[in-house]
């Protein structure tokens, strides 16, 4: 799965927002959510596995923390949405203000 799918599920984005304060145990997370433990875990996998978040393992507990390498993924597809949007949002604004000046001479 790629990293923009990932984050396209409301959950997963909740557990990357809850993440944004620093790292967090599974249970935790899970604390966060009205749905199973099993259903939080597969979601963690599934940012795990987009390299959106790490894991290390202290002791029992398994802590939970933002991977900022599959982060690129998303920064990148940005830039691009970015770049594609501001020349046409560019273009529309030059044509509103040329449209404006035609309507003020009439």
């Amino acid at each position: 799965m790629q990293a923009l799918d990932a984050i396209s599920d409301p959950t997963r984005r909740k557990i990357l927002e809850l993440l944004f304060n620093g790292e967090k145990g599974a249970g935790e997370i899970a604390g966060h959510f009205d749905i199973s433990s099993a259903a939080i875990s597969q979601h963690l996998k599934v940012l795990r596995e987009c390299n959106l978040i790490q894991v290390r393992v202290d002791g029992q507990r398994r802590m939970h923390s933002l991977d900022y390498k599959g982060w690129k993924e998303i920064q990148d597809w940005i830039d691009r949405a970015k770049v594609f949007w501001e020349g046409r949002l560019d273009a529309l604004e030059k044509e509103l203000k040329a449209n404006k000046k035609r309507k003020e001479k009439i």
